[in-house]
């Protein structure tokens, strides 16, 4: 299954892609930066920030990548049960994220997935960091 990401909404494409994974189905998402978070931009902001100070000292939380293509895949990530161990690792592997569209994947058919939404819409390379 190749899924279109242009102007899908991250929540519902992630669900989607989760789901059909876990069914056993290889699920490859292409234009990821064009892929849209709807929300308030500061709250999306820190949520994908994840820093966790440790009280009484200088050290931060986790580094995360944060790439249009991983933050894709890690929202997908948390639509998986236990990732790490049985069927959710398995799950998550048969999952590939990519910018843009690959030169092997320009001539198949892609699944549209369009957005519904009304509200604010931001694309996914708006924070992106590198």
């Amino acid at each position: 299954m190749i899924i279109n990401g242009k102007d899908a909404t991250l929540g519902r494409l992630a669900a989607y892609a989760a789901k059909a994974a876990l069914k056993g189905e290889e699920v490859v998402i292409v234009n990821c930066e064009q892929a849209v978070i709807t929300g308030n931009k500061a709250f999306i902001k820190s949520n994908l920030e994840e820093k966790r100070t440790h009280v009484g000292s200088t050290q931060k939380g986790p580094k995360v990548s944060r790439t249009s293509e991983k933050i894709v895949k890690r929202t997908i990530r948390g639509m998986l049960p236990n990732y790490r161990t049985g069927r959710g690792r398995d799950a998550f592997k048969r999952i590939r994220c990519y910018e843009g569209l690959p030169k092997e994947l320009e001539k198949t058919k892609l699944e549209i997935f369009e957005s519904r939404t009304k509200g604010k819409k931001h694309a996914v390379k708006e924070f992106a960091k590198w």
